[in-house]
């Protein structure tokens, strides 16, 4: 949300079929979640399974033209999928920030609200 408030162009990859589970959230706005709407703000949608080859070249496709990978898998999902940071060395930027909530303990909690805090203030200024 942050980098699209900021002028970048995000893509939210969801699920095939159901999609990011916050869309039958309420409360609704028009047919569509008001919490959804919020949290997704300035984000672009497609729908992609990574297990059918057809979806990965389309991924691949994407990811050659980008800048940043962000993802919110648990920790090792990315390297079974096949993307993990040796796949993209070199080619793309993987952020780190949401591994830390991914496997969140006290202390990596209390940097990812601080790394959260720092990316505020930077926007703000």
């Amino acid at each position: 949300m942050v980098l699209a408030d900021l002028g970048a162009r995000v893509i939210k990859i969801e699920r095939v079929g159901t999609g990011d589970d916050t869309r039958a959230w309420g409360p609704f706005v028009d047919d569509e979640s008001a919490y959804f709407m919020c949290f997704n703000r300035g984000k672009e949608s497609i729908a992609l399974d990574f297990k059918s080859p057809r979806d990965r070249e389309l991924l691949e496709r994407l990811l050659d033209k980008s800048d940043v990978l962000v993802e919110n898998f648990r920790p090792g999902v990315m390297d079974r999928l096949g993307y993990g940071a040796e796949h993209w060395q070199g080619r793309i930027h993987i952020s780190s920030m949401l591994l830390f909530r991914a496997s969140a303990t006290p202390a990596r909690s209390r940097i990812c609200r601080a790394m959260t805090w720092s990316c505020r203030r930077w926007a703000a200024s």
